[in-house]
């Protein structure tokens, strides 16, 4: 993985030696995840999310930019409206940690203060990789899910992912070189574990310890009626969790004197 980390620094690095304007901005918005506890509002806040960039522009339509987001996720069947998700009884949290780099395409001539268009939409791509650590409260605790190993893995699953971001927004050159910036953007990372859920239950007395099988299966912790039988199903089937940033962006761009021609 920090391979592929390295890899993206030299992409936006190279990128940057032929760009003619750099941009730094921070961001304040809020989370959204789709996957096994929560399969049919993906636009469904769970938590907030801050971040910060670094952008190079290479004209009015194109830049590249270096971006780290920090955002929160969770979810929990005992708010679902369906009687067999909420039996099913189990719940999450996880902080995602996401490094990026990201293509934007401004569909308008786009350059705060020189240019003659003060807003534009646009569009955006990229490649990163996302950190998370599922978590969740038992009992007046809050424990760690992956090392409990919870669907009877042979190893704890990875605490990193390769991602990828997409998704629109609009930019408005408020004031000078300050730019106020919108933007709602969908990621897909390489697991299907951001929930801590996948596929089915496992063989209970496999599991490496007591709090391993309590949270494996916590449909009877009300009615005393488990219903994780090894090899039932515990998650959706679908084959990868995504989860979606969402909120304004305040920038700053430092504009030279070759954009004025």
């Amino acid at each position: 993985m920090p391979k592929f980390v390295s890899f993206l620094l030299l992409i936006f690095i190279s990128f940057s030696l032929h760009a003619q304007t750099w941009e730094v901005g921070g961001f304040l918005g809020g989370s959204t995840y789709m996957g096994d506890l929560n399969q049919n509002n993906p636009v469904k806040v769970s938590g907030f999310a801050v971040g910060a960039f670094v952008k190079r522009n290479f004209d009015g339509y194109f830049s590249a930019k270096l971006n780290y987001t920090f955002g929160q996720i969770s979810g929990a069947d005992n708010s679902s409206h369906n009687p067999q998700i909420r039996q099913r009884n189990l719940s999450f949290n996880t902080q995602l940690n996401e490094l990026a780099v990201i293509g934007e395409f401004n569909f308008l001539k786009y350059i705060p203060q020189a240019g003659e268009n003060r807003y534009t939409p646009f569009i955006y791509l990229g490649a990163g990789v996302v950190g998370y650590n599922p978590r969740a409260d038992y009992q007046g605790g809050t424990y760690d899910l992956r090392p409990l190993m919870t669907e009877g893995q042979p190893k704890p699953y990875s605490k990193m992912a390769p991602t990828f971001p997409y998704g629109v927004g609009f930019k408005y050159n408020f004031s000078g070189t300050w730019n106020l910036i919108a933007d709602i953007g969908y990621r897909h990372p390489f697991t299907d574990y951001l929930d801590d859920v996948s596929g089915n239950y496992p063989v209970k007395s496999k599991l490496p310890d007591d709090l391993s099988r309590a949270l494996s299966d916590r449909s009877g912790e009300n009615t005393g009626n488990y219903i994780g039988s090894p090899g039932s199903q515990r998650g959706d089937y679908r084959p990868k969790d995504t989860y979606m940033f969402v909120g304004l962006s305040i920038s700053y761009t430092f504009v030279s004197s070759k954009c004025y021609y």
